[in-house]
């Protein structure tokens, strides 16, 4: 029998899954439930176990991991009497790692305590090649006791995993991480389009771009997106508005100005209503190709 925790997993989508399957890897007892069939036959194919609900699922966890896309989603699994609160036991811990606003992590950690649930807010940065690759970067709010109990699980799934501080800090990070994410896209799109009209060997500049201060992660990743109109979804567009929507407000309440974020946020919103929400974030291109007079 493993000593390693029993663990509840609630949201198998594109990071889910194969974040999912890390820990199944590792070790780790697994049960999921998510709305889709095919995600659950997909995680019982991987050595987990496929839940019928979330209470069958958290019943007997001591962890609780939790992956969907926003507040409305989280609050929808975590409230009222089918939800986690109501049916894991005292003392597990739950690890939402959604990506939503930070009162929502603190509002969460709040109703749990008083179930004697414990909770830290660990959103992740890197994509679906990170998430299949487990070098995620993990940021979290919380105890630090939460933590270095978590922290070996953490390590399964991740590469760089920080405790950022109190419960909604990992949320505010990773609000600052999608903006730093979206403004980098659109620097990278917006140079593509300058230099393919320039007539220059896109391949060849894009390599040597990444060798030098212009060099980046996304610039990386994104590379063959870029040159091949790959626009697959490893992070949508749908999503992105929804974190720029967060870090807007956020920063909002604490009065720092967002100038550039601002226009890169309306940017992605511009996309989203002309059909583009379910494509990668890297079809911010097709956004500047439009600006520069392609018909897409």
């Amino acid at each position: 029998m493993s000593n390693l925790p029993k663990i509840a997993w609630i949201g198998l989508g594109i990071m889910g899954s194969p974040m999912s399957e890390n820990l199944i890897k590792a070790g780790y007892s697994v049960t999921g439930f998510t709305l889709e069939q095919d995600k659950l036959d997909r995680l019982a194919a991987a050595g987990g176990t496929a839940a019928k609900s979330i209470a069958e699922a958290v019943g007997d966890a001591d962890v609780i991991v939790t992956m969907v896309p926003a507040s409305p989603q989280v609050e929808a699994i975590a409230y009222g009497e089918d939800g986690i609160l109501e049916n894991a036991k005292s003392g597990a811990l739950i690890i939402d790692m959604s990506s939503i606003t930070p009162q929502t992590s603190v509002d969460l950690a709040k109703a749990a305590k008083d179930k004697g649930i414990r909770v830290l807010d660990a959103p992740v940065s890197g994509g679906e090649a990170g998430a299949i690759e487990a070098v995620l970067s993990i940021m979290v709010g919380g105890e630090q006791a939460d933590f270095d109990e978590a922290k070996p699980l953490l390590d399964a799934l991740g590469k760089t995993i920080v405790l950022c501080g109190p419960h909604g800090s990992g949320q505010t990070v990773k609000a600052a991480n999608q903006l730093i994410v979206a403004v980098n896209i659109q620097a990278c799109a917006e140079a593509v389009v300058f230099l393919e009209k320039s007539g220059v060997d896109l391949t060849a500049a894009l390599d040597v771009l990444n060798g030098g201060l212009a060099g980046s992660t996304v610039l990386t990743r994104k590379k063959d997106n870029f040159l091949k109109r790959d626009f697959k979804p490893g992070f949508r567009i749908d999503l992105h508005h929804k974190d720029m929507g967060i870090v807007t407000d956020a920063a909002r309440n604490v009065g720092a100005s967002l100038p550039v974020g601002a226009v890169v946020a309306q940017l992605v919103a511009s996309l989203r209503t002309q059909g583009d929400g379910g494509l990668d974030h890297s079809a911010l291109l097709r956004g500047v190709e439009r600006l520069s007079g392609a018909e897409l």
